[in-house]
């Protein structure tokens, strides 16, 4: 029963004061549990969370690679959550050492973001911005929710608790809550600023909104819609744009940061914009901005229009 109480002591710790979102409790929840019962399968039923040894933890990493069920990613995953539970043990003197000193991540291969080119992007906008003029409610709903992803380069979870009271200044910034409840102002472009206010007096004048309902996008019931809702709105939308291939809100998000290193943003400032607590997150996209290299090229070399 101890090693139960230890978890919920540890998941009420990052939900409650690190404010970490209800889908990564659940992830750390259910790596901590797997681990939990690998122990007691592996070691006997008296097996402690607070004796476990880098072997253990060795022994159990082994385990799920020979199982051949998850990638290293994932198995990295697991290991990060227990990385994190033990460091809280030691902070509140329930172990005293680091037994995480010597455990070492396996290789992984970083995948690239996947994104939208700009010129389907810039279909995918005409359409946006058509449907805002002459769609149904729920038309114009999804299709701001598409504009705001890209133009903010939100999270999913992120857009989905997005309140009225969130926008400043005359709805030319967004105050964001991202991950660790850490927020962040991102501006928005006069045309975005504009649709959004259009799409507030539309809900208004049709009374969408339940009572006391403060969240800026609502479900057909008017309350808060949820993430998969927007899901499917947004691989819905793409898809009838002609988008190939994954679509989904976080595709979006990684469009939104290739475009602009594409067209000369500096990744400090990226950074700010998409909330990434390290620089490392953001230097991925480098990977994707041939385009710009390429327009460099064109532009700066004395050979580009001719043969060499």
């Amino acid at each position: 029963m101890e090693n139960h109480s230890l978890i919920d002591r540890f998941i009420t710790y990052i939900t409650a004061e690190r404010r970490y979102s209800p889908l990564t409790a659940r992830n750390y929840l259910y790596d901590l549990t797997t681990f939990e019962e690998w122990g007691r399968s592996a070691c006997g039923k008296d097996f402690s969370l607070r004796e476990v040894t880098a072997a253990d933890v060795g022994n159990w990493v082994m385990h799920l690679s020979d199982s051949g069920r998850l990638k290293s990613s994932s198995i990295n995953r697991a290991v990060a959550t227990l990385r994190s539970f033990y460091r809280y043990l030691r902070r509140k003197d329930i172990i005293h050492h680091d037994i995480f000193a010597s455990v070492q991540s396996l290789p992984t291969s970083r995948r690239l973001p996947t994104f939208v080119p700009e010129g389907n992007m810039v279909n995918v906008v005409n359409v946006v911005l058509q449907r805002l003029d002459d769609g149904t409610w729920i038309e114009k709903r999804d299709a701001l929710i598409v504009l705001i992803l890209y133009t903010c380069g939100l999270r999913l979870a992120e857009l989905c608790g997005v309140n009225l009271s969130d926008f400043e200044n005359d709805y030319t910034s967004l105050r964001v809550r991202g991950k660790g409840d850490k927020v962040r102002i991102v501006p928005l472009v006069e045309r975005v600023s504009r649709e959004v206010k259009r799409y507030l007096m539309q809900n208004f004048d049709e009374n969408i909104c339940v009572s006391g309902e403060n969240a800026l996008f609502l479900s057909k019931r008017g309350g808060r819609i949820s993430r998969s809702d927007i899901q499917r709105s947004v691989a819905r939308l793409l898809r009838e744009c002609g988008v190939q291939g994954k679509c989904s809100p976080h595709v979006l998000r990684h469009t939104f940061a290739t475009h602009l290193l594409n067209d000369g943003a500096d990744l400090r400032e990226i950074q700010e914009l998409m909330g990434h607590s390290s620089l490392s997150a953001t230097q991925v996209y480098t990977h994707n901005n041939i385009a710009q290299l390429q327009r460099i090229y064109a532009m700066a070399h004395p050979r580009s229009a001719g043969e060499l």
